[in-house]
């Protein structure tokens, strides 16, 4: 049996959807059980689960061949914490394989909070004596809305730091998941899932040029500046700095690698950066 947590979730939901269409056995964990009726209503069982209830876990976990669990993506949590109980009770229910949606640009030394907190749990995995699989998706290209800032209303898109990203629809990293949950393949320990290319804010400001047919402008503002720009815009502080980690860790490199798997793992090439804002214009 699959278990897979954070199923009302967009990614972990995509991926129940995808094993669900492949007849795969399945069970989902959900913190809010009510919340997954459109599995239920289908005949999957629905477990309640919860990271910050270690006495929820045993029975949510029980039975699972293989374990998906999703990154607590609370910015104020102790995700680390969390994830511990969850590997804890992962452990304690004798599950086959664990899977951890983690991130390309997992390092205990990036400037990006939850990169950090990648590392830390892929380091938990290696030490509990399971099998595991870390899926190191590429940054999630939908947060384009809201990283590249309001360059459709500004025409600009205003960064404080710049470097190569691996946007990858989050879309194909959810069926890439279901292949890997389906497949006799093993992969084991950390593997990268990107799209094929990697490009700054720059070359975006150029493609969203070509596509729009109006010029993009791009420029790069001071720490002080931009957090400033975006309290003023109605983001929280606390919020602006966090951000600002995700731009200062892709200026030092974090997430520039790209890596052919995904492509292979679909069986066709993964969706661009250019597709994706496009599609964003209809």
């Amino acid at each position: 049996m699959i278990v897979i947590t954070g199923a009302t979730g967009a990614l972990n939901g995509a991926t129940v959807e995808h094993l669900l269409t492949a007849g795969a056995e399945v069970a989902v964990v959900t913190r809010d059980v009510a919340k997954a009726t459109k599995f239920a209503d289908r005949g999957v069982e629905v477990r309640h689960g919860d990271y910050a209830d270690p006495a929820s876990l045993p029975a949510a976990f029980e039975g699972a061949d293989q374990l998906l669990l999703v990154s607590s993506n609370d910015p104020a949590g102790d995700a680390v914490r969390l994830h511990r109980t969850a590997i804890d009770a992962a452990v304690a229910a004798k599950a086959g394989r664990i899977l951890y949606t983690s991130h390309q640009g997992a390092a205990p030394d990036s400037p990006f909070v939850p990169a950090r907190h990648h590392a830390a749990t892929e380091r938990m995995l290696a030490d509990s004596g399971v099998a595991w699989t870390s899926l190191r998706n590429g940054f999630y290209a939908h947060s384009l809305a809201w990283l590249a800032g309001p360059w459709r209303e500004t025409g600009v898109i205003s960064v404080p730091g710049d470097g190569p990203v691996s946007w990858t629809a989050r879309e194909d990293a959810a069926e890439a998941a279901a292949v890997i949950l389906t497949s006799p393949d093993v992969h084991d320990g950390p593997i990268t899932i990107t799209a094929n290319a990697a490009p700054t804010f720059e070359e975006i400001a150029a493609i969203a040029s070509e596509l729009t047919g109006r010029t993009i402008g791009y420029e790069i503002v001071g720490a002080d500046e931009w957090i400033a720009a975006q309290v003023a815009r109605g983001t929280q502080e606390l919020m602006a700095r966090f951000v600002l980690g995700f731009h200062q860790a892709a200026q030092q490199g974090f997430f520039a690698g790209v890596d052919p798997l995904l492509g292979t793992l679909l069986g066709r090439e993964p969706q661009t950066v250019r597709e994706l804002l496009a599609a964003g214009a209809r």
